[in-house]
């Protein structure tokens, strides 16, 4: 079983995952040494600490206070980590014209929370996936899913 596989079957509840897209990634990047290529991009799988500093550093950007900033729209992240269906897709720019090809996924934070049954919800139902992802657009929005639910 690969790490990200572990994670995503709720196993490494203290790793975080990290997705930088291709576009967003400069090719002689650390994080290429580090991580795994996919088709679009560089996927990490890394113990909290490392995984919080690794995303400052490739975005310049605090990994908790972007999960605070994405929490404020809910759109579809892809399972695997590494995409995403921008909410703000089809939306006209300030001229009115359809800005559907500025809607690609930069990078994707993602953590795990374990069952809760005294805090309810999802909590109750199993293990939380926590999902933040930031658009081409300049948008950022969320996901979270119980572990094992394919909804």
């Amino acid at each position: 079983m690969s790490k990200l596989e572990a994670f995503l079957a709720g196993d490494r509840l203290d790793d975080v995952v990290f997705y930088v897209s291709d576009a967003f990634l400069d090719d002689d990047s650390r994080l290429r040494a580090v991580g795994t290529e996919t088709d679009g991009g560089v996927l990490l799988v890394l113990d909290g600490e490392t995984g919080r500093s690794a995303f400052q550093a490739g975005t310049g950007m605090g990994a908790m206070e972007f999960a605070k900033e994405a929490m404020a729209a809910e759109g579809e992240i892809a399972r695997s980590l590494d995409g995403g269906e921008c909410p703000f897709a089809g939306d006209a720019d300030d001229e009115g014209e359809d800005t559907d090809d500025d809607h690609e996924v930069r990078f994707v934070f993602a953590f795990a929370e374990g069952e809760n049954p005294e805090v309810g919800g999802l909590y109750a139902e199993g293990d939380v996936i926590h999902a933040y992802a930031h658009c081409t657009c300049g948008e950022s929005y969320s996901r979270k899913w119980v572990v094992g639910d394919r909804a």
